[in-house]
């Protein structure tokens, strides 16, 4: 399924798996270098568990050293449409009628949590690098998928553990989907093998199911629609429909 690159062969790194497309094009790509992969995912108080369910899959699929869920719960802090349901997830008809405002969907601080229980695993793993899907083009605004804060996160990192201050480890956060398109996203991740058909990025999908996998893409959400761009300029149909 992966190229091996012997410079990282069976050095652990931890990949931050959602169950949807960014992040298996991560999985993908760390695999692809030569690294042991031990996959993250939350249980955070999100709106529904498909994804979930579409990350242990995923996580099977490729075989990973490990897959962990952790439990979290962001929703007592309210504040987003993805864990409140009293905040209705936004929906457009099309991309170019997304807003340019950073959307309710945003979770606050959603992304600084993640990374650091996936730092706390990397030092206890004695892994040296994390892989996260962050994107700073094709995405919604977000102020925690930017270069500028994981180059900060990552500095924090190295001043934050046992290992690293120590002089054991230099910490690496991986972003290698940061400066592409989705459609270059997927292109890669088609390069890679990568069985799209079971992923899921949907804010708020369907009940329904495919391939036993539950969770039916609403198809407007920004997800959704960012996601169907990047199939259609690659001159293809999002398999998950």
């Amino acid at each position: 399924m992966t190229e091996t690159n012997s410079n990282n062969s069976h050095q652990p790194a931890v990949v931050l798996l959602s169950g949807g497309l960014d992040s298996v094009t991560c999985l993908a790509i760390a695999q692809s270098m030569g690294f042991h992969v031990h996959t993250i995912s939350f249980r955070y108080g999100q709106r529904h568990q498909y994804e979930l369910q579409r990350a242990e899959y995923l996580a099977k699929s490729y075989a990973v050293a490990s897959h962990r869920v952790v439990d979290i719960n962001l929703a007592q802090f309210g504040g987003s449409a993805l864990t409140d349901d009293t905040i209705a997830v936004p929906k457009s008809e099309s991309a170019d009628d997304m807003g340019s405002d950073i959307p309710v969907t945003y979770v606050p601080a959603r992304n600084t949590v993640f990374l650091s229980l996936a730092l706390a695993l990397a030092e206890t793993l004695n892994a040296s690098d994390i892989f996260i899907g962050v994107n700073a083009l094709d995405y919604s605004g977000y102020p925690d998928c930017r270069g500028e804060y994981i180059a900060a996160f990552e500095t924090m990192a190295n001043l934050a553990t046992k290992r690293c201050t120590a002089g054991e480890q230099r910490l690496t956060i991986h972003t290698p989907l940061i400066d592409l398109t989705k459609a270059q996203i997927i292109a890669r991740g088609m390069q890679l093998g990568v069985d799209y058909s079971i992923t899921l990025s949907c804010y708020d999908p369907l009940p329904g199911d495919r391939n036993d996998l539950h969770g039916k893409p609403c198809g407007h959400c920004d997800a959704c629609l960012l996601r169907n761009k990047g199939f259609t300029e690659n001159g293809m149909t999002d398999p998950s429909l």
